[in-house]
């Protein structure tokens, strides 16, 4: 006698639910991708000011108190940070436009460019195309397109600030609802694991973040002292890409040795000396000393998972990878070798 979970159309009829439901999780999943991607990373920079709190909370400062301070301090920061780079952002933006016709003139001095322009008139119709504002247009989408991108870039902002609010305030309250999903008989165990990755991953994101502050202050300083013009904001480029892994320190040279150039070559060669000394001196001094008791990750496993963060999640995906790959290490040192040497 057949079962009634034998029949064929039963089997192909469940399946393709199977199916459906897996194909409809993975949609939501993708719509909800953006929305996911800003809960990890206020989570992370949550983790990340926590080590901040509880240094409040240990010289008789309120938790409140503490949690206030120290988002305030964030806000200042941030606050500050466009303060100083959308005025000269866009002051350099029409300068760039109102210098074209110079620039054009020195290409043409070029004799291949002379002959290319005199065949097919590309530079009068570059000038022409920038000088009518086609180029702002098609680049934001027009008004409506770069006004839905500064909405856009307002909303994700104000968003991951009022999640790493809340994430900070509950804190601990997550951590020990987390902990009772786990077996009592595993419990212990697994919150000494999980308070070892929280303090590496909030390590790694204090301790690079203090990087990053030195490397904008020491920016500052040097530029001012050449007069190179927006030093504060190409500071603070400086210490925003220096966050990255691997190449944010030399976008953020670049991009400052460019603006030196700018200026005069005398100038632009001693930025280019400037940053690759410093680089030595924060791979060799600053950073071993900062994050000596924070994370250690092994230099190949670094450059592998942030290859590997970077090509998933673009920037975002290289910033959090390093912490995940501390994780996963701290987990298969406790977990796995142990379990390993048993058996």
């Amino acid at each position: 006698m057949r079962r009634p979970g034998s029949n064929p159309f039963v089997f192909g009829f469940v399946g393709a639910l199977g199916v459906l439901t897996a194909w409809l999780l993975v949609q939501a999943i993708g719509t909800a991708g953006s929305m996911l991607l800003l809960i990890v990373v206020s989570l992370f920079l949550a983790i990340g000011l926590n080590p901040a709190v509880e240094f409040l909370r240990s010289h008789n400062v309120s938790k409140p108190l503490a949690i206030t301070a120290v988002f305030l301090a964030v806000i200042l920061v941030f606050v500050g940070s466009v303060v100083a780079l959308v005025p000269p952002l866009t002051e350099q933006s029409s300068e760039f436009v109102q210098r074209i016709p110079g620039y054009v003139r020195q290409l043409q001095s070029n004799p291949v460019i002379r002959d290319l322009d005199e065949r097919f008139h590309l530079l009068e119709r570059l000038v022409d195309y920038v000088g009518s504002g086609a180029f702002g247009t098609q680049l934001f989408g027009g008004l409506l397109g770069f006004g839905q991108v500064v909405i856009g870039a307002i909303f994700n902002a104000l968003t991951v600030l009022v999640l790493t609010l809340y994430f900070l305030g509950s804190m601990a309250t997550m951590k020990e609802t987390g902990y009772l999903l786990v077996p009592r008989s595993r419990r212990a165990r697994t919150r000494l694991i999980g308070d070892a990755i929280i303090d590496k991953i909030g390590g790694y994101v204090a301790g690079n973040l203090v990087i990053s502050l030195i490397a904008g202050l020491a920016t500052f300083f040097f530029l001012m002292m050449l007069r190179v013009p927006y030093a504060l904001a190409l500071a603070l480029i400086v210490a925003l890409t220096d966050l990255i892994p691997l190449v944010g320190a030399f976008i953020g040279a670049l991009i400052a040795s460019a603006v030196g150039f700018f200026v005069s070559v005398p100038v632009g060669i001693g930025c280019v000396v400037f940053f690759i000394l410093y680089q030595q001196v924060e791979n060799y001094v600053i950073a071993p000393r900062v994050m000596q008791s924070s994370v250690d990750v092994p230099p190949v496993a670094t450059i592998v998972g942030a290859l590997i963060g970077g090509a998933l999640l673009g920037v975002i995906g290289a910033l959090l990878a390093i912490p995940l790959v501390a994780a996963l290490l701290i987990i298969i040192r406790e977990v796995v070798l142990p379990r390993q040497e048993r058996t």
